[in-house]
């Protein structure tokens, strides 16, 4: 499709996605990719050594023990179970926790405010998270999540010198789901990744839905003008395949495509991800999913075209 490259030429439309053409606000995007050293207090509040980054009120940090990651969890069944439409078994809806096997094996990026009221054990309120799972351990521990859905062997494999991290359960309360807190949920993300040096970032990503065929104009323009390369092409496991191809290139309206990503979707597109070959529907969680790769070397030199050379700091 587009040769062996990473980086896929952007057609005009796609120009939309691109930071200059974004909001003021959307710009900020730039603190995405300056982390910062921990500072004493901001804006007047604590900050714990912890944090990998911050606004206002808002801090972005790893959780730091069992009571932390038992928080996530709880934010996760809010908006995946009593929110969304995720269908919870007899041990989930007891627990009131969205958990597996994998939490033990991950680092959690939560997101806690600061000018929230505490919650009845006295802590800040974690509004928003994200699940981090790196490599190594994925070997170790028989793979990655995302495996459950798609065939990564062939991808990791191809690029063996490579570093994998895995991006998952990401979830933020509706009233902070706006660009700050995705914003810094990203600055926590980066400096994450720089501070570990992975070379790949990769994970699911979800439309409401469980019905392609209402799906199939944002599925038709993800796998016409975003689908991955060759090198860094994995497919969905045949028994769960979902042709993502449902409409003629020439028939899909990209203004109304866009319109229908996902704003998770869409902020990956923008730091130049690609999309897996085929859609996996969860049935569980009430969701159409696709695969996200980005290899981080792609989003260096996005940000540097976009923001300067001060990019190379």
């Amino acid at each position: 499709m587009h040769g062996n490259h990473s980086a896929h030429p952007r057609h005009g439309f796609m120009q939309m996605l691109r930071p200059q053409n974004m909001s003021a606000a959307a710009q900020q995007a730039i603190t995405w990719f300056k982390p910062q050293l921990p500072i004493e207090t901001i804006d007047g509040f604590p900050v714990p050594a912890a944090t990998l980054g911050r606004m206002g009120p808002l801090e972005v940090r790893l959780a730091q023990d069992k009571r932390d990651v038992k928080r996530a969890q709880k934010l996760r069944y809010k908006v995946f179970y009593k929110d969304g439409s995720a269908i919870a078994d007899a041990a989930t809806m007891l627990a009131r926790r969205d958990k597996d096997a994998f939490d033990k094996i991950c680092d959690h990026l939560l997101v806690v405010d600061h000018a929230a009221k505490p919650t009845l054990s006295g802590r800040q309120p974690v509004v928003g998270t994200y699940r981090l799972l790196c490599h190594e351990t994925a070997m170790k521990h028989g793979g990655f999540y995302t495996e459950n859905e798609f065939d990564l062997t062939g991808m990791i494999d191809r690029h063996r010198e490579l570093r994998f991290l895995e991006l998952g359960r990401s979830c933020v309360l509706p009233r902070y789901r706006n660009k700050r807190t995705v914003e810094l949920l990203w600055q926590g993300i980066w400096s994450y990744v720089k501070q570990n040096r992975f070379d790949v970032m990769i994970g699911c990503a979800s439309f409401e839905g469980t019905d392609p065929d209402r799906l199939a104009l944002p599925l038709s323009f993800l796998h016409h003008h975003a689908r991955a390369p060759d090198a860094w092409r994995a497919t969905a496991h045949p028994e769960r395949y979902v042709e993502m191809n449902r409409m003629a290139k020439e028939a899909v309206d990209p203004k109304a495509a866009l319109r229908m990503l996902p704003p998770l979707i869409k902020g990956y597109l923008r730091l130049g991800a690609m999309i897996g070959d085929g859609a996996v529907v969860d049935y569980q969680f009430g969701t159409t999913d696709v695969l996200i790769v980005m290899p981080v070397a792609a989003i260096g030199a996005k940000y540097i075209e976009h923001f300067g050379g001060e990019a190379r700091a």
